[in-house]
């Protein structure tokens, strides 16, 4: 199996920072911006900064390795490099994915049982975050990656505005190669940065979603997505 943890907050770049034995996940908690901090713009510089990153000897470079018989990401993808990981050949080839399915209810109590337990109030299921989920798993089951980043470039924070959301808080959680909904949660509890969105005490809302590929080497794609709006 093959497992690497990613998180970043307030435009912290991706790392990647263990080994270990179920899956993929990341997690990503943005701050609403103030007067003096504004996170997103921090993060839409990074983004324009490596847009051209197929530029020039870019190109040339890329070249090279598709001529040697290595597999590039296409020219269009604009996710910045090094923001991303993706999984060896037949990492998760002994998993059985037959039964795995998203209930988005079902996941929601048992997110919200976990918050309880905590002290923290419920979240609700809302159709914007759902949306921006479902198109970022999309996005990674198109690529058969994890990442934060779309690969249009897109940060969590782009992708809920986006979807027509507007928050004054937002946070995703992905993770890819889980089963099911349970093994993602128990994932996200024992990482700090996940946790630590899964247990955000301004918190209000959230969208879900799970997109499945048999033909990726990740196999499951999970998005969650938590916001607050203004």
């Amino acid at each position: 199996m093959y497992r690497v943890t990613l998180a970043a907050a307030l435009a912290v770049t991706l790392t990647g920072c263990s080994l270990g034995s179920v899956g993929i996940s990341s997690g990503f908690a943005e701050a609403p911006a103030t007067a003096s901090v504004d996170a997103s713009s921090s993060f839409a510089s990074k983004d324009s900064s490596a847009g051209s990153a197929f530029s020039g000897a870019a190109k040339a470079e890329r070249a090279q390795y598709t001529a040697a018989g290595t597999k590039v990401a296409a020219l269009p993808d604009k996710a910045p490099s090094g923001t991303f990981e993706k999984a060896p050949a037949g990492a998760l080839q002994d998993r059985d994915y037959s039964g795995t399915s998203l209930n988005a209810e079902m996941a929601r109590d048992l997110i919200n049982q976990y918050r309880r337990e905590k002290g923290l109030k419920p979240l609700k299921l809302n159709p914007a975050l759902t949306e921006a989920a479902k198109e970022h798993s999309r996005d990674l089951a198109k690529w058969d990656r994890i990442s934060h980043y779309g690969s249009d470039g897109s940060n969590p924070w782009d992708r809920v505005k986006r979807a027509g959301y507007k928050a004054k808080l937002a946070a995703e959680n992905v993770g890819t190669g889980q089963v099911n909904f349970d093994e993602v949660l128990r994932g996200w509890k024992e990482s700090a940065g996940h946790n630590k969105n899964l247990l955000l005490g301004d918190a209000q809302e959230m969208g879900l979603a799970l997109v499945q590929d048999p033909k990726t080497e990740f196999k499951s794609f999970w998005t969650l997505v938590i916001g607050a709006s203004m």
